[in-house]
């Protein structure tokens, strides 16, 4: 036969009397349900003893009985003073409008001190209840603590910092690419303006298909593909003369003409030296250009790493520290051993590639942003100097894949 711990056995009595004071509590006699009624008090003494009639609302009869009246209620509801032709007073009293008693009087209170014995009687049980659970939880566990293995502060606190600067460094990637995309957003509007106002809807029945009337498009003010695309699918299907699937069929004309105007006029944007948002364009463009194919490897490395290490960092969570290993569950702790395993090779991985310090340094370098002159020189120059790879870079962020040819 198995020994049963000492400790679970306190644990198991001080449940037995958690139980029983939780019956005894549930046990304790409660107010019944009752209902307001009139009362005629036909004799009263000094103390509220009192003989009242009331008619019952259940019976619908009259019934006379004894009854405790309020002793401290007006002069003016006790007696003759009240209704000098027949000597009643008056009161209000409770009738039980449930269960076999249903229609009787009751008076409010009349169960308190049995309830306050039965009450006092469970809370008598709890006290000693409490203090056995309190001694064999804590007296099993303190017994227990040196046994806990697997908790490694230091490999959590080395894989937190990890993805801390993998992280920053993905966060800083996305806002140099955004930073790009920011500001190619005004060439590609006058890219696909200046290429869509020169199509008048008429053209566009070759790429559109039927299914609209192109005069009384332009009379409601659709004149261009660049005026549909602006108008959208939704405000072209609400206008007359355009029939079922033509809005969206127009809609993706248009958007066809601009994403091929944006990938015609893509190298010549960069070329203008006029416009001030090329420059722009270019001292962002730079930031990326600088840290080259090899940041770009790091950052998109960074991202899998940080993704990697989230769902490791909670898993392990409880290995952080011995405390919190002590208070998780029998899963948990096998859960944090596995992570903090995997986080080892992670770590030793990440320090054979010395991947923290090209992390770090990466991130410096998206940083320290573009050139601070504004009129861009030192990228202009640059960009003379290798125009494929400024054109190649803005390509791959903002230019649309070809779509599928009618």
């Amino acid at each position: 036969m198995r020994h049963v711990p000492f400790f679970r056995w306190v644990v198991a009595l001080g449940l037995l009397l958690f139980s029983a004071s939780y019956l005894v509590y549930v046990t304790a006699p409660d107010d019944p349900e009752t209902k307001q009624v009139d009362l005629t008090v036909l004799s009263e003494k000094p103390d509220g003893s009192c003989t009242v009639s009331w008619t019952d609302p259940y019976a619908h009869v009259q019934r006379k009985g004894a009854y405790r009246c309020d002793p401290d209620r007006s002069p003016l509801l006790k007696g003759p003073p009240y209704d000098p032709d027949t000597g009643h007073g008056w009161d209000t009293g409770w009738l039980v409008s449930e269960g076999s008693d249903k229609g009787d009087l009751y008076v409010l209170g009349q169960h308190d001190p049995e309830r306050n014995k039965v009450i006092g009687l469970a809370d008598d049980l709890v006290g000693p209840a409490i203090l056995l659970l309190l001694v064999g939880v804590v007296g099993g566990n303190v017994r227990s603590l040196y046994r806990l293995s697997g908790a490694s502060p230091s490999v959590v606190r080395s894989a937190r910092a990890l993805e801390e600067v993998a992280r920053r460094l993905a966060q800083d990637h996305a806002h140099a690419v955004n930073a790009v995309r920011t500001a190619w957003e005004p060439l590609r509007r006058s890219l696909v303006d200046r290429a869509l106002v020169q199509v008048p809807v008429q053209r566009m029945r070759r790429s559109a298909g039927r299914g609209f009337d192109a005069r009384e498009l332009n009379r409601r003010g659709i004149r261009t593909a660049r005026d549909v695309l602006a108008a959208g699918t939704p405000l072209l299907s609400r206008l007359p003369g355009v029939e079922p699937g033509a809005a969206e069929r127009l809609t993706t004309a248009a958007q066809r003409l601009a994403d091929d105007a944006v990938r015609a006029g893509v190298a010549q944007a960069l070329q203008d030296r006029s416009d001030p948002h090329a420059v722009e364009l270019l001292n962002a463009l730079s930031v990326l250009i600088r840290v080259g194919p090899e940041g770009q490897a790091s950052a998109e490395r960074a991202t899998r790493v940080a993704a990697g290490l989230g769902p490791l960092l909670a898993a392990a969570e409880p290995a952080a520290g011995r405390r919190q290993m002590l208070h998780a569950g029998t899963g948990e702790r096998a859960a944090a051993k596995s992570a903090v395993a995997q986080l080892r090779r992670l770590l030793s991985d990440a320090e054979q590639r010395e991947v923290t310090g090209t992390f770090a340094q990466t991130s410096v370098d998206l940083l320290r942003g573009p050139d601070a002159d504004r009129a861009g020189v030192a990228a202009r120059v640059d960009f003379e100097r290798r125009p494929a790879h400024y054109t190649r870079l803005l390509t791959e962020l903002v230019v649309p894949e070809p779509g599928p040819a009618r």
